[in-house]
């Protein structure tokens, strides 16, 4: 797998994040609130982004300030968002109000007619496909149609034009009408993917047990797929070649327990594609990640190559 063109297609939503401030702030005791660009995949673009890589995102935002706001920044970030298209009527775009702190860390997601359910096979089909390193995925963007369908539709179009497919699972139940259905759609995605990245939950999900999460991955290691098992605290756990890569993670005060999963998609694909091996790039993605819980917000915090480097250089290390 060559992504060293460092030109990334990215299926998936952008949205809006409110912390409230200062951190440390309760939601319901706070009277004042720091906006900023959010959801998964325009998080993965910006982070993309700023390790030297291009990012072009397909979705759609409401056609109202808060979807025109989610433009805007992905203009300020430079995500090309030639196939982000607004969508009328009662669609709106999905808002996280998220608590910068650790201790009862509160996160109220609102997705209730999410502008990016509403993407469509005519959305994905007008994007570029050739000549792209990968296409990116996340799991939310499979929980409805015609999101699902279209989602469906971009990976048939990417196997067309012979890249890779790349799959965060990102299990969120309260995108999904039942978890089997979640359970069925999300495994037939990452049948279909090269390069799937979950946490132990995530695949234990996957398989119908959460005891078989590992078994999970070892399984569609055997396919030929990279995988990256990660465990929270316990580091990951990487299937490449037939090689069973353990990582640590790299220790930090965290502020909040949020942007990490979308910092280490963003930090190890980075890495692959600026010519790091397998096991650097995962570390890479976990410092990337570390650094995002100690900052406010998700895409703003989002490190640089040289930021990230300064941490590598100045940090004592990933756990054993």
């Amino acid at each position: 797998m060559n992504l060293s063109d460092k030109d990334f297609l990215i299926v998936g939503r952008a949205g809006m994040d409110f912390y409230p401030d200062p951190p440390g702030t309760r939601t319901e005791d706070a009277e004042s609130f720091v906006s900023c660009l959010g959801g998964s995949s325009a998080n993965i673009g910006v982070a993309l982004v700023k390790q030297g890589c291009k990012a072009a995102l397909v979705t759609r935002v409401s056609d109202d300030a808060i979807g025109r706001f989610a433009i805007n920044q992905l203009d300020r970030y430079g995500v090309d968002r030639t196939c982000v298209k607004p969508v009328g009527g009662e669609a709106r775009n999905s808002l996280a109000v998220v608590e910068t702190r650790m201790e009862d860390h509160q996160s109220v997601i609102y997705r209730n007619g999410a502008a990016d359910f509403e993407m469509t096979v005519a959305d994905v089909e007008a994007a570029r496909y050739s000549g792209r390193s990968a296409l990116i995925t996340t799991g939310t963007v499979f929980a409805a149609d015609p999101s699902r369908t279209a989602a469906f539709r971009a990976f048939d179009l990417a196997r067309d034009a012979e890249i890779p497919l790349i799959f965060d699972i990102d299990y969120r139940p309260y995108s999904w009408t039942s978890p089997q259905i979640a359970s069925d759609v999300l495994s037939r995605a990452g049948d279909l993917c090269d390069v799937i990245i979950g946490n132990d939950v995530e695949f234990g999900f996957m398989a119908g047990d959460y005891e078989k999460g590992l078994e999970k991955a070892r399984t569609l290691a055997e396919q030929g797929k990279l995988i990256v098992y990660k465990m929270g605290e316990k580091g990951a756990i990487t299937f490449h070649d037939g090689d069973e890569i353990r990582t640590g993670i790299y220790r930090t005060d965290a502020l909040k327990p949020t942007g990490a999963g979308d910092s280490f998609m963003g930090g190890f694909i980075a890495g692959l594609a600026n010519g790091h091996d397998v096991k650097s790039a995962v570390l890479r993605g976990s410092a990337s990640a570390a650094m995002v819980v100690a900052r406010v917000g998700c895409a703003p915090a989002m490190p640089t190559t040289l930021e990230l480097e300064a941490f590598l250089a100045n940090h004592p290390g990933p756990t054993e």
